[in-house]
């Protein structure tokens, strides 16, 4: 649980280590002031042979990495232990017993230190990611949060007074592609393959249905088993149809996801009267989505703001943002704090 602590904040310098571990990247981040010195992540590849990730083997890799990152993060930043202010963590959601590893340790450090100990919610650092470099924007502003796990629209009034006005009702953008490009024979992830290849594709080659739920809510597993079928029938005639279409398959795929997740977020900017809009997760770093925001403002005259690719995928440094704003409103965890996976 979050309490207020009564540590007090240091007269010099504010110095957090923060640490993310919710999914399949490990990753630390040292920020100092306010300001990112150091943001490391350490990638597992051993969930490629298996096209997804291994809950159980995610959890393994972290406890290989994370003490070799932290010592890193020390040597690069110049950075002693002593001199921190504190010890952050993801706290959720994400996989259990990825969070636990992070927890724990961050747990460990803090007590041995005698230092605050932060839980930070894992969809709230991508939305204050915002918040690391210039330009940043102003409040209330819209923010779409696209990743691997989770699809949300969210009103962001205050850095943590939210409002979820939107969401997927089934898969999330990220699962889209993923699955997408495993039905094309491409590697996990998938994703960023997809992003690739469609670049040389013509994404009005094939035309896949876009889902259209009232209000602000989405829903991309129609979208999968349209793809399915579709290549099925394909196939039966040409076996060699996907090898001889990927790059408009993928350029395809990646225009339906994108085209359903801007017009809800068009729809609810008019709706709101909000004229920033903002992406995060790791799916803002698609190329598409990406380009067509900027247009789409462009057209409006709204604002758009979409952080540093380092700062889109899952990664420390927007841990240690959020962390660095709770740290100065006093919001830490006590010891027996433990992570939620549901957070």
């Amino acid at each position: 649980m979050l309490s207020q602590s009564t540590h007090q904040v240091p007269v010099k310098d504010r110095i957090i280590l923060a640490i993310e571990s919710s999914c399949d990247d490990t990753a630390v981040a040292i920020i100092k002031n306010g300001k990112i010195i150091c943001n490391m992540v350490a990638n597992q590849s051993v969930h490629e042979q298996y096209g997804g990730v291994v809950p159980e083997l995610a959890g393994r890799a972290h406890q290989q990495h994370l003490i070799p990152l932290v010592v890193a993060a020390f040597q690069k930043s110049g950075i002693s232990k002593e001199l921190l202010s504190a010890v952050a963590f993801t706290k959720g959601p994400g996989l259990i017993g990825s969070l636990m590893v992070g927890c724990s340790f961050a747990k460990s450090m803090a007590q041995s230190l005698n230092i605050p100990l932060i839980g930070v919610n894992h969809m709230q650092a991508h939305i204050l990611a915002h918040f690391i470099d210039e330009p940043v924007p102003s409040f209330p502003f819209l923010c779409l949060t696209v990743s691997g796990g989770h699809t949300q629209l969210v009103l962001v009034k205050g850095y943590f007074d939210f409002e979820t006005i939107g969401k997927t009702i089934d898969d999330a953008a990220g699962e889209a592609f993923d699955k997408s490009a495993k039905l094309l024979g491409l590697p996990y992830p998938g994703g960023p393959l997809i992003d690739q290849y469609a670049k040389k594709g013509n994404p009005h080659q094939f035309e896949f249905p876009i889902s259209d739920l009232p209000g602000f809510d989405f829903s991309f597993s129609g979208l999968k088993t349209a793809i399915l079928y579709f290549l099925r029938k394909e196939i039966t005639k040409n076996p060699n149809f996907i090898n001889e279409n990927l790059a408009d398959l993928c350029a395809s795929i990646q225009y339906s996801i994108v085209k359903q997740l801007l017009k809800k977020l068009k729809l609810a900017a008019i709706q709101y009267q909000c004229n920033q809009l903002a992406l995060a997760g790791g799916v803002s770093a698609n190329s598409l989505l990406r380009n067509e925001l900027m247009a789409l403002c462009g057209q409006q005259k709204w604002e758009a703001f979409i952080p540093a690719f380092e700062y889109c995928t899952d990664n420390a440094g927007m841990v240690a943002k959020t962390a660095d704003i709770q740290f100065l409103d006093g919001l830490f965890e006590t010891m027996d704090t433990t992570p939620f996976a549901r957070l």
